[in-house]
This record gives C-alpha cells, sequence and structure tokens, in this order.
C-alpha cells in the first residue's frame, strides 16, 4: 500500500487546504473596521491556511512525527506548484484583475514552499516534544511557533528589498504608508500585510482547538519517537 493511499485522508486535506489558500489569497477581504481598510492588510487565505497546521498535528497525534512530516512534503510541494500555476489560470479567466510577471512567480514561490516547510517543520518537532502534556498544550504552541516563522519567511522573501536576488520587487509593497492603515507610524506596506496575516493565523490557531481536540479524542495517543 503506498503512502499516499494509506493516509489518504491527510494528503488530501493538505493539498485541498494549500490550494484553498493559495486560490484565495488572490482575493482581498472586503469591508472596514473604523478607518482601517481590511482589503489593504488581509486576503481570504489568511483564513484557510492556518488550518494546515490543524492537519499536521492531527496527523502527528495519530501516526507520530515520521508521518506528519511526510504529510508536511505533499504540502510543500502543493505550495509551489500551485504559487506557479494558479495566478495565470485566475488571471486567463478573469477572477483576478492582475496579471503577475513570471518571476515574480517564481519568487512567490520560492517563498511561500520554504516557508512552508520551515514552519510545518518546526510545528511537528514542538508538537512532538509537548505530546506528553496537557491535550492542548502540543498543539497551540506548535501553531504558535509555526506560525510566526511562516508569516516572517514568507513575506520577507516575498517582499523585502534584501531578497531582490530572488526575483524583482513589488514597489508597491515596498511604499511606506501608515502601518496597518491607520496607526501614526510609516512603515512598508508588506510589513502591515504580514502583522494583518499573522493576527488571523493566531486567532484561528485557537479556534482549531476546537476540531482537535474532538478528533484527537477518538484516537489513542502514544508517545512516537521521531
Amino acid at each position: 500500500m503506498s503512502f499516499v493511499s494509506r493516509y489518504l485522508s491527510f494528503v488530501a486535506s493538505m493539498a485541498l487546504v494549500v490550494v484553498a489558500s493559495n486560490i484565495l489569497v488572490q482575493f482581498p477581504l472586503q469591508g472596514a473596521i473604523g478607518g482601517l481598510s481590511l482589503a489593504d492588510i488581509l486576503t481570504w487565505g489568511a483564513f484557510t491556511y492556518p488550518f494546515s497546521f490543524l492537519v499536521t498535528d492531527l496527523a502527528n497525534r495519530r501516526y507520530g512525527p515520521a508521518v506528519a512530516r511526510r504529510i508536511v512534503f505533499v504540502g510543500f510541494t502543493a505550495a509551489v506548484i500551485c504559487s506557479v500555476v494558479i495566478p495565470p489560470l485566475l488571471f486567463r479567466y478573469g477572477l483576478i484583475e492582475f496579471e503577475t510577471a513570471a518571476d515574480r512567480l517564481v519568487r512567490i514561490a520560492a517563498a511561500s514552499g520554504t516557508a512552508f516547510l520551515i514552519a510545518q517543520l518546526l510545528d511537528v518537532t514542538v508538537f512532538n516534544r509537548l505530546r506528553r502534556q496537557s491535550w492542548w498544550r502540543a498543539p497551540i504552541v506548535g501553531t504558535l511557533v509555526g506560525s510566526v516563522f511562516d508569516t516572517a519567511v514568507f513575506f520577507t522573501v516575498a517582499f523585502s528589498a534584501a531578497f531582490a536576488f530572488a526575483g524583482p520587487n513589488d514597489g508597491f509593497a515596498l511604499e511606506t504608508a501608515p502601518l496597518m492603515g491607520v496607526l501614526p507610524v510609516e512603515t512598508m506596506r508588506w510589513v502591515s500585510w504580514a502583522l494583518g496575516d499573522l493576527g488571523v493565523k493566531l486567532i484561528i490557531a485557537v479556534v482549531a482547538l476546537i476540531p482537535y481536540r474532538l478528533l484527537a479524542a477518538r484516537w489513542s495517543q502514544p508517545a512516537l519517537a521521531a
């Protein structure tokens, strides 16, 4: 029996979350809170991507870190492919108004894949170290650590001028604007995007404890070696 067929539910779930997130990240969240335009700091992808950590944690709880890491590599592959393939398709069919240049797509793919791999493998490691403690500690700490690194790596590699060697910069992202669109501090737009993205990830991390608890309670919880 192949790895994919044996762990089909986890493989399919991870692929679905990554594909959905790479599609939804193209669509800004419309609306405003006070003077804050949500479209300036959030996309719909911010609400789906954090569930990749839920999939990883459930796989870790059920089958151990070795299997969880292999699930992560499935997500890594999907993240890189989707980052290159999906945006041109959405533009071609008129679902988004802008076309991303090929060299920018490569840089985004590198940022997405690198961030995903680092964050998810950190989550697996942290989770496994804490798995014997209170049921909520391993998933919440692992997800929080992973989310911070995921956001920091992705937005830095994708938008920071320091990584111009990876591909052309996004001029709009590098322009200065009030922090989060409303605060009296000027910073590059991508910093506000990163903070908005991280804020949603942290909220979803807490919400995801509910399905984690319900599903994990159905399984035995052996202490599996890395």
